[in-house]
């Protein structure tokens, strides 16, 4: 049962899908790493919240289940910390009976749930493998955007150029007109744009270009303030 936390163990494989449990309390750590390895998860425990920060930049797949109160950082500015350094892994937070305003404030801030000590099985289980799931499609999600995103690096200029027209609802004859090209010419870039893309259709060829446009969006939006702090 691996403890990074507690003895400097070499951290995870990168993508590696796993639970990572944070709390300070030796017994929680090894009870949920039994529970979760008896279910057929992979885990590794922290002892601190300042431990799994050492790695968690490396970590590109799994979930991260925390304690929402321990000594030094508690759950909360782990989640915040989480997102200044651009992992996005699902959090889930563990609380006791008095600390729903704690855990509230947690989903606001974007953890994907939260679990009441003492906590039943099942029903952390299904959270995690909840939180799992959506962390995969996530990862399936980016993998098939930075694909697209390839092809679409791919085209020479003037295939870019047809590609915007298209994606702006352009026919031929205005993109043509606004390129100073023939018709036949954007013809001609329209279908290799298409084969480049992998697109059968206009509909998806714009779909894809569009999902990409999505993703930077919400790449930047996600990304934490830069320059100096005051």
């Amino acid at each position: 049962m691996a403890d990074p936390g507690a003895g400097a163990a070499a951290p995870p494989a990168d993508a590696e899908v796993a639970v990572h449990v944070i709390d300070d309390d030796e017994a929680v750590r090894d009870s949920l790493a039994f529970l979760f390895e008896s279910a057929g998860l992979s885990v590794r425990s922290y002892d601190s919240a300042e431990s799994f920060l050492d790695v968690a930049e490396r970590l590109r797949a799994g979930c991260v289940l925390t304690d929402v109160r321990m000594p030094g950082m508690d759950g909360l500015t782990l989640q915040r910390r989480l997102r200044e350094q651009g992992v996005h892994l699902p959090v889930i937070v563990m609380t006791g009976h008095g600390d729903v305003p704690i855990a509230v404030q947690a989903l606001k801030a974007g953890a994907a749930d939260f679990i009441e000590k003492p906590f039943d099985d099942e029903a952390l289980l299904a959270a995690v493998r909840t939180a799992l799931d959506a962390e995969r499609r996530t990862r399936e999600r980016q993998a098939e955007i930075e694909e697209i995103a390839a092809r679409i690096a791919s085209l020479t200029p003037r295939e870019r150029q047809v590609l915007d027209g298209l994606v702006a609802g352009q026919p031929n004859k205005v993109i043509a007109y606004d390129l100073g090209a023939s018709p036949r010419t954007v013809e001609v870039h329209r279908a290799r744009v298409m084969e480049k893309m992998g697109a059968r259709s206009l509909s998806e060829l714009v779909r894809m270009a569009l999902s990409v446009e999505a993703g930077d969006a919400a790449a930047a939006a996600a990304a934490p303030p830069g320059g100096p702090r005051e």
